[in-house]
């Protein structure tokens, strides 16, 4: 073998290498799915299909605006990111992508959010919950199950996961923005049989953060809420964002901020010209994308990110 044909080979057992060094470090760094139940869900029949990436490819969009499209979901799961050590606050946040209740935006409104919650002291706890709507079912029921069941779950371990159970939050995303104002207003009961302890857990959040939330008004009268949404004086504080030109309609903020105001709930509602709906917090020439920023100001203000 000469020495032009020896050096490719040597680069190529190199990478390989390197590889498998690095991949079991850098797996293990990942946090991991935890399955939110410990058999199978609620009503599930295993007719639904494999989980997967429901995302068609395409060469004209750049890395920067792919989004994954989580299909098919059966086997709802939880995945902890907790914050540096020297940055936790003890704070722990519920992450509901949305997708109209079809499918899970995962990176965009569930891993990138994680992330900048973790930048703030945050832990979030991303929740891959079931879709689609199951038929015969309302479309939030199979979600709802699982959204009560990851905060009585986070209650449940915050001692191993340096939460203070008395600093849970939810937030959502368009039909996550549904999901999260959902459990908000139906926590009294478990909307399924108790399955162990962490069903024994309060279920309600401390706080709800909405961002362009769906669903939320009646479907004939903008003005009022969905039957499902049961707002209270026990409701939890909300943080709203929603833009005028949203196409699921800026009245699903401007209708929720008003019941919270009505019974004297603390609602802190930030409503923008321009930018749509589907922006999460990726830079997209519009004012609207400097939300993080106000709603780690009002989780701040609010006293939930005091140090552990």
């Amino acid at each position: 073998m000469t020495a032009m044909q020896t050096k490719p080979l040597i680069l190529l057992l190199a990478l390989l290498a390197t590889l498998s060094l690095r991949s079991p470090a850098q797996d293990a760094a990942k946090p991991q799915p935890i399955p939110l139940w410990p058999g199978v869900a609620p009503g599930e029949k295993g007719d639904i299909g494999e989980e997967k990436d429901t995302t068609k490819p395409d060469p004209k969009i750049p890395p920067e605006k792919y989004v994954t499209r989580i299909g098919n979901v059966s086997k709802p799961a939880l995945t902890v990111f907790r914050p540096p050590a020297d940055k936790a606050t003890g704070a722990a946040v519920v992450v509901c992508p949305g997708g109209g209740y079809n499918i899970l935006a995962y990176d965009l409104e569930g891993t990138e959010i994680c992330n900048w919650l973790n930048a703030n002291g945050v832990t979030g706890v991303l929740l891959k919950y079931r879709v689609p709507t199951r038929k015969g079912l309302e479309r939030y029921t199979a979600p709802l199950q699982d959204v009560q069941r990851a905060i009585g779950m986070i209650r449940q371990n915050a001692a191993e996961w340096g939460i203070d159970p008395k600093r849970v939050g939810v937030l959502g995303f368009s039909a996550g923005g549904h999901l999260a104002a959902a459990v908000s207003t139906n926590y009294a009961t478990r909307t399924y049989p108790e399955v162990d302890d962490a069903d024994k857990q309060s279920c309600r959040p401390d706080f709800t953060v909405l961002i362009y939330p769906a669903y939320l008004t009646a479907k004939d009268d903008l003005t009022k809420l969905a039957p499902e949404i049961k707002v209270t004086k026990e409701t939890p504080p909300a943080f709203i964002v929603q833009t005028q030109d949203d196409g699921v309609k800026v009245e699903n903020a401007y209708t929720y901020a008003l019941a919270l105001k009505n019974v004297k709930v603390p609602a802190e509602l930030h409503v923008y010209a321009t930018g749509g709906h589907g922006y999460g917090l990726r830079p997209a020439g519009h004012t609207v994308t400097t939300w993080p920023a106000r709603a780690a100001e009002w989780m701040a203000s609010m006293g939930w990110l005091k140090q552990h």
